[in-house]
């Protein structure tokens, strides 16, 4: 799995001013200067929210 960098996955996300001005590529991973990733979030936990998200 390669790394993701999303909005959704950044330690600075409920403080962020950039969230809606961020360029993003293909497949939703953002260029920021400012992303870092948030550790408490684990890979199997962002596994499963998006397996839910394509079955919805």
């Amino acid at each position: 799995m390669s790394e993701r960098k999303i909005c959704a996955i950044c330690a600075w996300r409920a403080n962020c001013q950039k969230r809606f001005n961020v360029v993003t590529d293909s497949m939703g991973n953002v260029r920021c200067p400012d992303y870092s990733r948030d550790l408490s979030i684990k890979d199997k936990d962002i596994d499963e929210a998006e397996k839910k998200d394509r079955s919805s």
